[in-house]
């Protein structure tokens, strides 16, 4: 009787175990994805194609031979689940991906290079300093500005909701806002500490 007893609890375990493992937010994959999609963005497309060569090959190897002890139990794919590649390539998200990549190239290029431009720590861009705007560019820029800012929410909502973890939505956001800095040019601003500096 005992010995009955212990099987539906190891069964509440591996399920317990199961659910605790899909939560886990990707946190490798989420950069690289982010690197990409920014890298469109601003025009970096030499910079997308370049893999990160440390280990790389290592890491492949290993993946070939791991042995995933979950298999044994027919959940394999549970876990599999818990770490995804994060997926850019929805329709919508490459739609949005395109009108930022045109407003970038069009306006918004030339306020990052001319300083009245930054990235703010949230993920998102706001007018730093208006006077080194021509009077005659100032409302364009700004409409610019707040149509990017309305992009740059939706793709983070959409990136989540895409890989099935909309809950997910505030780390893809940050770990955008870091890759939006990263990708910066030498000489563009952005938000630190509460200050703006340039990089």
């Amino acid at each position: 009787m005992k010995q009955w007893f212990g099987v539906p609890v190891v069964g509440a375990l591996l399920l317990t175990a199961c659910v605790t493992i899909n939560v886990y937010f990707p946190a490798a994959e989420a950069k690289a994805a982010a690197r990409e999609f920014v890298e469109k963005v601003i025009d970096e497309a030499d910079k997308v194609e370049i893999k990160d060569s440390s280990g790389g090959g290592m890491a492949m190897l290993q993946d070939r031979f791991d042995f995933d002890p979950w298999m044994l139990l027919g959940i394999g794919s549970a876990q599999a689940q818990s770490a995804p590649d994060i997926s850019i390539k929805t329709p919508a998200i490459q739609a949005i991906q395109g009108r930022m990549e045109s407003r970038f190239n069009s306006t918004l290029r030339d306020g990052f290079d001319s300083g009245a431009l930054g990235f703010t720590s949230d993920g998102l861009i706001s007018v730093r300093d208006a006077g080194k705007l021509e009077l005659k560019d100032r409302v364009s820029m700004n409409a610019a500005v707040a149509d990017d800012n309305r992009d740059r929410k939706a793709v983070y909502r959409e990136v989540a909701v895409a890989n099935g973890h909309p809950e997910w939505e505030s780390q893809i956001r940050d770990v955008f806002a870091k890759q939006w800095v990263d990708s910066a040019r030498s000489g563009w601003w952005y938000q630190s500490g509460g200050g703006w500096k340039q990089k």
